[in-house]
């Protein structure tokens, strides 16, 4: 890279960071004084036109500084290469706070509350797919001679429920040959694969009881087959107030849209792998046209994609400090769901 691309992109950086700082537009003599460039206000005025000509900081008004663009942010977000890490008082928080959850739903509330903390912004984490969890147990409960229950309990955590009503009247004997047979035939699968094993695991039972091991069996499948992807807890919401003036109207659309889970889900979920962020334009939501979505994977196992977190903020963010809370979280939860 050239000298003057590099100092260009310096003058970018100066920019953006004095711009997310302050919300002030920022003038040539702010950036000479505040970053000791080694050059004159009068250069970096001619790399500020160069930038601005490039489409990567506006001038709002007349006789004013510049700001970024969404393209400006942009190239700020794809020239970080490493994630700086939190502060030890924040990483042992982070670890304190989780390792004290008592069950999945706790330890996702956790989540979602210590991210939003962390960056100041709004945050949202997904439940883990139960259909791209492993099975680790089945039990079956007989409440009567007909009715059982069945509880799956996934390698995360998650725990799914229902009833069931069998033709036939069935021994607690029979109910506990249904049980250890979908333990030894289905557990350490793919919730999503076990349909498969269905039919091998009948023939593991007696055939008297096949018919109600069948009812039970295929409970289990149509439990997997509703079972959507549209949970996802939302925190920090009022941060958004904080940032109300970083919007051209209002907040209020961004509101409305934090209250349609199928839409955050999607915003979130359609991401590749690893820390993605979405800036102002680039999100397809007209209402985040002024936002930008930080958003990253967590697992079990070192299952990649079992479910998303992320923050939704204004574009003028603390991008470094976003990706790392992030990013921490994620990291935080993989560990704790493996340990459960």
């Amino acid at each position: 890279m050239r000298n003057s691309d590099a100092r260009r992109r310096l003058v970018l950086n100066a920019i953006i960071e004095d711009y997310i700082a302050t919300r002030e537009p920022v003038g040539s003599k702010a950036v000479a004084r505040r970053h000791n460039l080694g050059v004159s206000p009068a250069t970096i005025r001619n790399d500020m036109a160069q930038l601005e000509e490039a489409g990567l900081i506006v001038q709002p008004h007349t006789s004013a500084g510049r700001i970024p663009t969404d393209s400006g942010y942009r190239a700020f977000v794809d020239a970080i290469a490493d994630i700086k890490p939190l502060s030890v008082p924040q990483r042992k928080a982070i670890e304190q706070i989780l390792t004290q959850s008592v069950d999945l739903d706790d330890v996702v509330n956790r989540a979602v509350r210590l991210l939003a903390q962390i960056t100041q912004q709004v945050a949202v984490v997904q439940y883990p797919s139960l259909q791209r969890t492993l099975l680790r147990h089945i039990e079956l409960v007989a409440l009567s001679k007909q009715l059982i229950l069945i509880v799956l309990i996934a390698n995360t955590g998650r725990v799914e429920q229902r009833t069931v009503e069998v033709e036939d009247i069935l021994s607690e004997e029979s109910v506990d040959l249904i049980r250890k047979a979908a333990n030894e035939h289905l557990v350490g699968m793919e919730m999503r694969h076990l349909g498969k094993k269905i039919p091998t695991t009948l023939e593991a039972l007696p055939p008297l009881i096949r018919p109600a091991g069948k009812i039970v069996f295929t409970a289990v499948a149509k439990m997997l087959q509703s079972e959507g992807e549209e949970k996802v807890v939302v925190a920090g919401t009022g941060n958004l107030s904080r940032y109300d003036y970083d919007f051209a109207h209002s907040i209020s659309p961004v509101l409305d849209l934090l209250e349609e889970q199928v839409i955050l889900l999607r915003l979130i979920t359609q991401q590749e792998q690893g820390i993605n962020v979405k800036i102002g334009s680039e999100n397809t939501e007209e209402a985040l046209a002024e936002t930008s979505i930080v958003s990253t994977n967590y697992g079990v196992d070192n299952e990649a994609d079992i479910a998303r977190l992320g923050i939704i903020g204004p574009t003028r963010m603390d991008y470094r400090g976003a990706m790392a809370g992030v990013y921490a979280v994620a990291q935080y939860l993989t560990s704790i769901l493996s340990s459960e």
